[in-house]
């Protein structure tokens, strides 16, 4: 076999292949019975980095030193070192990389503070329960220093979603650039007619109140935002590749602590500088921000959240309660939240950023904690008592009701309330058929407010189905007969009346 045909075979590079032909069996020998001879400086993180590249092969040298650092926070360790520490393993373990490759088409450097691209991206995580999420994110790059920012969310994205990350990438960079360009959004943009950019309301108030310019690329032309389309690859390929979700609060705050120790520290491969420290000088160029909007602006800087079928919504790891009811009001089942206090520690609840208070509460430092409002729970104001009170209120004969309402509550002692709020219920919907209705099931010995609702809801349809059939038998009464009458020849008449025929 020709040495491109052995190193195929193998899953070995050409190189090894010539090393190991060079060699005497002894030599052969002695390096297969100890292949590391040399004591490597990752030697005592070899298991982990095995595990690693074993479980994910695709994985790359540089997400293995991202992930060492992060476990191990004192390690300093050169990317060339990870990069032959990580071949040499491959080769030992017969670990194979499968690499994708995408085209890009050159573009000029930008300025300074020219250009920020923005673009979104999406991905599956597996969780700690060992289930999978559907994660979503923006992605900003500075066009020239490409120092990076990105925000998540476990929903998709919103218009107003997009405008409060915009904020938040404003603040991280301490400004913004003369211009903002995006792919065409529906987020953003409506359509692009011929150049002439109709963009959403939301964002076209937004847009004119930062007064910064926007650029939309055409559709399937990546190179006009390359810069933005590698960061959302690299945030896939290496941030979020094979990284375990716990909850949105947590995985943002490693997005960050990424950001820092790999995004934007590691020396980027086009300029050969790294991004962080081209910020410092690019930081000067860009354009100072108004200051954020207000909440009753209606492209409001706000933190929203889900409503949970428990009436609860999720912030910083623990739940919060909302009255009881609140999921299900709205399609949306949307919240907005609001820090408040001198120390930033009460959370405010409101069904829209300018209305009403649903819940206030302490922002606790705890995890996984359910802080809950006692009058956020079922309403228990009333005892029980007072609603048989309440329910035979509503009866005509109230001794009837008395009698009946006491058997219910004697044969289900244990769900007295739930039969009693049933009862209720069907009293204020139906008010004209509950002593009907009264009356048959104490006849036909009905103690139950299920039954007591079905006849209810029997009588009423009885009722309309008689209506329907007398309405139709005055209808029939009221329309003329046709009568076939006999006609008789011309002579019956003349001779009744004395006449002669001629």
């Amino acid at each position: 076999m020709k040495i491109a045909q052995i190193a195929k075979h193998l899953k070995v590079t050409r190189g090894t292949v010539y090393k190991y032909l060079n060699m005497s069996f002894e030599e052969a020998q002695e390096y297969l019975g100890n292949p590391l001879k040399k004591p490597k400086k990752l030697d005592p993180y070899k298991d982990w980095v095995v595990a690693w590249l074993e479980e994910y092969p695709h994985l790359s040298a540089a997400q293995i030193q991202d992930w060492l650092i992060e476990r191990y926070p004192d390690l300093v360790i050169g990317e060339s070192t990870v990069r032959t520490y990580v071949k040499e393993i491959r080769e030992i373990y017969q670990i194979e990389k499968k690499a994708i490759v995408r085209q890009y088409e050159a573009v000029p450097e930008q300025p300074m503070g020219k250009q920020i691209q923005v673009d979104w991206g999406e991905t599956r995580q597996k969780t700690t329960t060992k289930k999978e999420v559907k994660l979503y994110f923006i992605a900003f790059v500075l066009a020239h220093s490409r120092y990076k920012y990105m925000e998540w969310q476990d929903r998709p994205f919103t218009t107003k979603d997009a405008i409060r990350c915009h904020e938040n990438a404003f603040r991280f960079f301490g400004g913004r650039t003369e211009e903002i360009v995006y792919d065409q959004d529906h987020l953003l943009s409506v359509s692009e007619n011929a150049g002439d950019i109709v963009l959403t309301a939301e964002f076209q108030a937004y847009v004119k109140d930062q007064k910064f310019r926007v650029h939309l690329c055409r559709k399937a032309d990546p190179e006009s935002k390359g810069m933005i389309e590698n960061v959302v690859k690299y945030i896939k390929g290496n941030f979020a590749d094979s990284r375990v979700f716990k909850d949105i609060e947590d995985w943002n705050e490693r997005a960050l602590q990424w950001l820092e120790r790999t995004g934007n520290k590691n020396v980027h491969n086009t300029t050969k500088k790294s991004p962080v420290e081209v910020f410092l000088v690019e930081k000067q160029h860009l354009e100072p921000v108004s200051s954020l909007l207000s909440n009753e602006s209606t492209h409001a800087c706000i933190i929203t959240r889900n409503v949970g079928k428990d009436n609860t919504i999720r912030f910083a790891s623990n739940r919060y309660s909302v009255p009881l009811g609140t999921y299900g009001v709205s399609p949306e089942n949307q919240v907005v939240l609001d820090i408040q206090g001198e120390q930033q520690d009460t959370l405010v609840i409101r069904k829209q950023s300018n209305g009403e208070v649903l819940a206030e509460h302490q922002i606790s430092s705890e995890k996984g904690k359910l802080i809950q409002n006692r009058n956020h729970t079922r309403d228990r104001s009333k005892g029980i008592e007072e609603l048989k009170k309440t329910v035979i209120s509503y009866f005509e004969e109230q001794e009837d009701a008395l009698m009946y309402v006491d058997e219910i509550c004697m044969k289900y002692v244990r769900y007295r309330r739930d039969q009693l709020i049933i009862l209720q219920k069907v009293i204020k919907e139906e008010p004209e058929w509950i002593d009907s209705a009264l009356q048959k099931c104490m006849r036909e010995k009905l103690y139950s407010a299920n039954d007591f609702r079905d006849v209810v809801r029997y009588l009423k349809q009885s009722n309309l189905e008689e209506s329907a059939l007398l309405h139709e038998q005055q209808n029939v009464s009221m329309t003329p007969t046709n009568i076939q009458v006999e006609t008789r020849p011309l002579e019956t008449y003349t001779r009744i009346l004395g006449g002669i025929v001629s």
